[in-house]
């Protein structure tokens, strides 16, 4: 059974940190890219960042350069997201994503509110 769990969402002042994990299982991890979307109320869901199935090449949505960086742990099978200078923009529900040759699978999301 595929699964992925986002954790770390939540609470955050502007300017404040956070670091999102997903946890896959059922799948080999190593064999797919993996991204973080997001998706804002009344927005569609959008490309945050990705990064390549060895962890060598990563890509950013504009807005997050700078303040967002993506990493993958491939023998726990776990990517990350660290959010750095948080702004109220960011504000949305962070979804996880894997992409490979057998298909896709996503995460439930993690909220993450940026708020003073």
């Amino acid at each position: 059974q595929v699964r992925l769990v986002e954790s770390g969402g939540g609470l955050v002042q502007p300017g404040g940190s956070l670091r999102l994990s997903c946890a896959a299982s059922g799948f080999t991890f190593s064999n797919y890219a993996m991204r973080w979307y997001r998706q804002a109320p009344g927005k569609e869901r959008e490309l945050v960042s990705a990064i390549g199935s060895n962890g060598t090449s990563t890509n950013y949505k504009d807005s997050v350069k700078g303040r967002f960086t993506i990493s993958r742990d491939n023998a726990k099978s776990t990517v990350f997201l660290q959010m750095n200078s948080l702004k109220p923009e960011d504000t949305a529900v962070y979804y996880c994503n894997a992409l490979g040759l057998r298909g896709t699978y996503w995460g439930q999301g993690t909220q993450v509110t940026v708020s003073s």
